[in-house]
């Protein structure tokens, strides 16, 4: 992520809610608190912690609200309510979720019902696979006791609080490894599209947006050329 010197706006994470609407599902807001549709459907990013439960004073008073965390081109929160079917239908996807999943980009969709129901389909960007869950019986979901299970699994993974920076960023490296090994790319071609979009030699002189950013962009070639080779056995 190049970072601009001179004025700029504010760093903060950019808020994103759900709502169904005629054309779209979710929308962030303005400056001045009007709303901005988002038409697409889907935001794929690095889980990076949850929120459940958590109060918010609004224009009609306290609610309650979860908040999920997504590192992507800029980091993101994707907030709903509580108790609605969105937030329901992505706890039960993330409480599916196995470790190593948690440990790479995801695609976090929504997915128009009835009225204003909104769903959230989590599913695996190379694949194209949603995350299987069973929503039979969701009325009846112990919801504190999903809340802390998903809660304690996704903050304990990223361990954003009670561990040092250099722990996660060695989570990501680990992951970049991956992706690269899955490219076929050598040490030196790797070193070479860092010289060209950093201007630096190695990973480790990355600074933690540059890591996550270099992550997601190997991850989108990786997707790339997991797509063409799809396309071509089902073309073949």
């Amino acid at each position: 992520m190049e970072i601009k010197l001179g004025f700029g706006s504010v760093p903060k994470p950019q808020y994103v809610f759900v709502s169904q609407e005629a054309d779209h599902c979710w929308y962030m807001l303005s400056e001045d608190k009007k709303p901005i549709p988002i038409y697409e459907k889907a935001l794929t990013g690095i889980i990076s912690a949850i929120e459940c439960h958590k109060k918010v004073e609004t224009t009609f008073g306290e609610t309650e609200k979860t908040d999920l965390h997504i590192l992507a081109d800029k980091p993101y929160i994707i907030r709903s309510g509580r108790d609605s079917y969105f937030s329901k239908s992505l706890l039960l996807s993330l409480d599916a979720l196995t470790h190593e999943q948690l440990h790479q980009p995801l695609k976090i969709a929504v997915s128009p019902g009835d009225k204003k129901i909104v769903f959230c389909a989590i599913y695996d960007p190379i694949t194209y696979q949603a995350i299987k869950i069973n929503w039979d019986g969701h009325n009846e979901i112990d919801l504190p006791h999903l809340e802390q299970r998903v809660s304690q699994k996704i903050n304990q993974i990223q361990k954003l609080e009670v561990s040092p920076n250099q722990e996660l960023r060695a989570i990501i490296m680990a992951q970049t490894d991956t992706y690269l090994k899955q490219l076929g790319w050598n040490p030196e071609q790797g070193r070479r599209y860092l010289q060209q979009k950093y201007g630096k030699r190695s990973r480790r002189e990355l600074n933690d947006r540059e890591l996550v950013d270099f992550t997601m962009a190997i991850f989108e070639l990786l997707c790339t050329q997991e797509n063409r080779f799809m396309m071509s056995n089902l073309a073949g």
